[in-house]
């Protein structure tokens, strides 16, 4: 395991301060989905692991591997469990981050459905491949939805477990997926399986965030945050407020570590954050006292709407700042803060129907307490048919429930099917996702034995070459790459037999 790089030095900080407003508060992100996969209405037994591998057939076929890069600059693969999953390319902005999240939706259900067709063939005509982006089976597993931001590397894990964590446990106010628990409705699929605030550990204990040092960047100057507290969205609108309001939470986080000051945060800090976000999840009233650190100076209690409201007003002062500055990363930063404070206001008035268009645990409570109603209350067998569509509302492949509701109008949605083909087929043009993209294009359309990764690209055949993409923010070739792609280029030598 890769050891923690601590903070720089203050003349790092001093640097940040001189260039943040030219950079305009940059940043890379990305979400990593893992998809749950199941089978129905099947003739003979057949394993979710099986149905996975099946999936990946024309993945194996094409690039020798079930761990591949796309031509859009993601990553596609198969993760522990037989679980698919699907990075995204890194994008600059949370809606470049949307679009990808978005195509990589679109491209598991492609490889799903072509499945299901050749499963029909040997496991009867009714074969139904389920495929789930959501967080936890029927079983009581759960599999995640990691977002990943870079983060200057002059601010510490500490002050990340101190300042953003709080923001994260009592986000899901407005970004939790929902579902029918044990003991009744939560916010949150993820919160009954975290364990730690920070911590290096994925499989033995969760953390909500993973301290692994794996920047995929210059080390010197940038960390890759890896959040994994957060749930697998639906919604086109609670993902991409999900990633720019934690992207305007760490620039202020960012900029009082640079410029030396207290942090407007410090009277958020919990004193058990596990306890804290499973009390929340279950708190549809977001007023549940939430006991804060001994270190938080008067309080000693606070509830998640609190919480929130704290990290919303120094954003908004924060935006009111740096306007000019953050546009290039964040255009609508007045519609995130005004569909951020709506969420609180409606939640803190009772009103938590009024979000239903846009949060997907408000769209489902909100759908539950509908069937409810007509039924004249709950019954065992209204219960089971709740908690089928509970799941079922995650299924990208056969689910109907979700299509219905966003071809009724009832959930809104930021992107259309121009923006999710164009994500399908292209990486984003301002990041070094395009020239990982044409990289494996060029390599594909040649068949020639090739490796990349997120922060190289190689030809193995031959005289290996590889060329160094250090830089995420960076799009324009190297001369290394370009070695590399004309190498792609060159014409197979004839063959003489």
């Amino acid at each position: 395991m890769p050891q923690l790089r601590g903070s720089q030095s203050s003349s790092r900080a001093d640097e940040f301060v001189e260039n943040v407003h030219d950079r305009g508060f940059s940043r890379i992100f990305g979400i990593e989905t893992e998809y749950g996969v199941s089978v129905t209405e099947n003739d003979k037994a057949i394993e979710a692991g099986q149905v996975a591998m099946m999936m990946f057939q024309p993945v194996v076929t094409r690039s020798r591997s079930t761990n591949t890069y796309l031509g859009n600059g993601a990553r596609l693969y198969l993760d522990v469990g037989s679980h698919p999953e699907y990075a995204t390319a890194e994008s600059r902005t949370p809606m470049g981050a949307l679009a990808q999240d978005l195509a990589g939706e679109r491209i598991m259900g492609r490889l799903a459905a072509d499945a299901q067709q050749r499963l029909r063939e040997h496991y009867g005509d009714g074969t139904r491949i389920h495929l789930f982006k959501n967080n936890t089976d029927s079983s009581g597993h759960s599999f995640g939805c990691h977002e990943n931001y870079l983060l200057r590397r002059f601010v510490s894990l500490r002050t990340v477990e101190r300042e953003l964590i709080p923001f994260l446990v009592t986000r899901q106010l407005f970004s939790g997926a929902g579902m029918m628990g044990p003991d009744g409705f939560e916010m949150s699929q993820r919160a009954r399986f975290l364990d730690d605030a920070v911590s290096s550990a994925t499989t033995r204990s969760r953390p909500m965030v993973n301290t692994r040092d794996e920047p995929h960047a210059d080390p010197d100057h940038y960390r890759r945050l890896h959040v994994i507290v957060g749930d697998s969205n639906r919604s086109q609108l609670a993902t991409w407020m999900k990633l720019a309001t934690t992207h305007l939470v760490l620039s202020v986080i960012e900029e009082s570590v640079s410029l030396g000051e207290r942090s407007p945060f410090d009277s958020c800090m919990l004193a058990d954050p596990g306890q804290a976000i499973r009390q929340v999840s279950g708190d549809i009233t977001g007023k549940a006292p939430i006991m804060l650190s001994a270190d938080v100076p008067v309080r000693e209690h606070s509830c998640a709407l609190e919480i929130q409201r704290s990290y919303l007003h120094a954003v908004q002062s924060f935006v009111a700042r740096h306007t000019s500055s953050i546009d290039a990363i964040l255009p609508d930063a007045a519609q995130v803060l005004e569909l951020w404070e709506n969420a609180l206001d409606s939640i803190d008035r009772g009103r938590w129907r009024e979000l239903s268009s846009w949060v997907d645990w408000a769209a489902k409570l909100n759908l539950f307490e509908r069937m409810r109603a007509r039924n004249n209350g709950g019954s065992p067998q209204l219960e089971a048919r709740i908690r089928q569509i509970d799941l079922e509302y995650h299924d990208i492949v056969n689910g109907v429930t979700y299509p219905s509701l966003m071809s009724h109008g009832a959930l809104r949605s930021l992107l259309g099917e121009d923006a999710i083909r164009e994500a399908v087929s292209n990486p984003p043009a301002d990041t070094r996702a395009a020239l990982r993209g044409a990289f494996v294009d060029a390599a594909l359309r040649k068949d020639v034995l090739w490796a990349c990764d997120w922060t190289h690209v190689s030809l193995a055949s031959g005289n290996r070459l590889e060329a160094e993409l250090l830089d995420p923010f960076n799009p324009e070739p190297t001369e290394e790459y370009l070695r590399v792609m004309a190498a792609v280029s060159e014409p197979k030598p004839s063959q003489n037999w």
